[in-house]
């Protein structure tokens, strides 16, 4: 939740004075309740107005726009017509799990925006209300009932006012998984760290049993100070130190996974397998075949061109399912490397490793239904020479 109590922002605090039935759910949004309407059967029934409300660690900024949503039937005047003069659309739609509103109303003031949320709301319901008050004047949209303030339970220290500004906190809900885990924390999973963390999963464990040194820092987000790179922080106990400041439920482990701990793993909704020895994903991935646990591994393979001075090469992604996962083996390679060790470069570029990154957690949201997936790929690769992205292993509706 915000550090600081939005309510007691100046012009919030006049609604609720004056009387007016105020909601602050704890997800960046106002509702005001008990709002009297006038239906098309000329009947008196009562609505809810909603704003997103633009904030920054609870002090309110002035409102982004001047339209707001409503729940309940299209407000009509006194004589059963439609208030034609706020209509901007109608369709039903979650605003966050559980709430759904039916009506998005615009009403531009002539100054072109409201100063205020006081201003904005009070308008609207002005407007809305003086009809029923015109069949009944004993009917007042300042009931003084005091909402009960609701707790949010959330994994975020503050707001996620990205998602509530955009009108999708309903849809980022279905990332909402229990616990996701990433196996290594290299210049790929670090960025799977930094894309999933502001995604409202409750945890996330990280496994690596490095420490984060001066080269981690050039493939990783942020910026690391040379005072942090000189406590040589175990990578897992870094990140979470640095994520901790915007959300709960970063889990370290500090450890390799082997056969010893391989249990570690078990009880997990998802798991994002960043390793670069094929022993070892073989290992954490036939685990993971074995106790039914669906899971994407990346891989990338950058190498040089000594003639033009320039790299190449790809960065993949393969998911694995309990319904798909006979394509892994033959798409994903496993073996023993160690007798190239010495001349391995495991060439890394920061780019390549978001890129990566990106493409494991947009397929990782499709599956959890964030993103539309009507190809259900199970493989992808992207060539940086060609700029080309391929699929394969599909098991969706082939495209027409």
């Amino acid at each position: 939740m915000s550090p600081k109590p939005t309510v007691l922002n100046p012009d919030l605090k006049r609604l609720l004075d004056d009387g007016y039935e105020i909601d602050l759910p704890g997800n960046g949004y106002l509702v005001v309740h008990s709002v009297p309407y006038v239906t098309a059967q000329r009947t008196v029934a009562y609505g809810k107005v909603i704003t997103d409300l633009t904030e920054n660690l609870g002090e309110l900024l002035p409102p982004r726009d001047h339209q707001v949503w409503f729940c309940g039937e299209f407000p009509c005047r006194q004589d059963g017509t439609p208030i034609e003069g706020i209509r901007h659309s109608s369709a039903a739609q979650a605003l966050w799990e559980g709430f759904q509103v039916q009506h998005r109303f615009s009403n531009k003031p002539p100054t072109g925006n409201f100063p205020d949320y006081y201003s904005k709301m009070v308008s609207y319901i002005t407007i809305i209300s003086n009809e029923a008050r015109a069949i009944d004047p004993n009917i007042k949209p300042c009931t003084f009932k005091v909402v009960p303030p609701v707790q949010e339970d959330s994994v975020f220290r503050y707001h996620d006012s990205a998602s509530s500004r955009a009108d999708i906190l309903a849809v980022s809900a279905k990332l909402a998984m229990k616990k996701i885990a990433i196996v290594g924390l290299g210049g790929t999973g670090s960025y799977l760290l930094d894309f999933t963390a502001k995604t409202p999963v409750q945890e996330i464990h990280l496994f690596d049993g490095d420490a984060f040194l001066q080269h981690n820092a050039f493939r990783a987000p942020g910026a690391a100070s040379e005072a942090i790179l000189g406590q040589k922080l175990p990578k897992v106990d870094y990140y979470a130190q640095v994520y901790d400041a915007m959300r709960r439920g970063i889990v370290p482990h500090a450890d390799y996974l082997t056969d010893d701990n391989i249990e570690a793993i078990v009880g997990f909704d998802f798991v994002f397998i960043c390793v670069d020895k094929g022993p070892v994903r073989r290992l954490i991935s036939d685990f993971l075949h074995e106790h039914e646990i669906p899971f994407i591994d990346v891989g990338m393979d950058l190498q040089m061109v000594p003639e033009e001075t320039a790299l190449f090469g790809t960065c993949r992604v393969t998911l694995s399912t309990t319904t798909k996962h006979d394509h892994f083996a033959k798409n994903v390679d496993m073996h023993d490397d160690r007798a190239d060790d010495l001349y391995r470069k495991n060439i890394q570029v920061a780019d390549m490793n978001a890129l990566n990154a990106a493409l494991a957690v947009i397929r990782w949201k499709q599956i959890c239904g964030f993103y539309q997936d009507p190809l259900q790929v199970h493989h992808m690769t992207y060539s940086i020479n060609s700029q080309s992205l391929t699929r394969a292993e599909m098991t969706g509706a082939p495209e027409e």
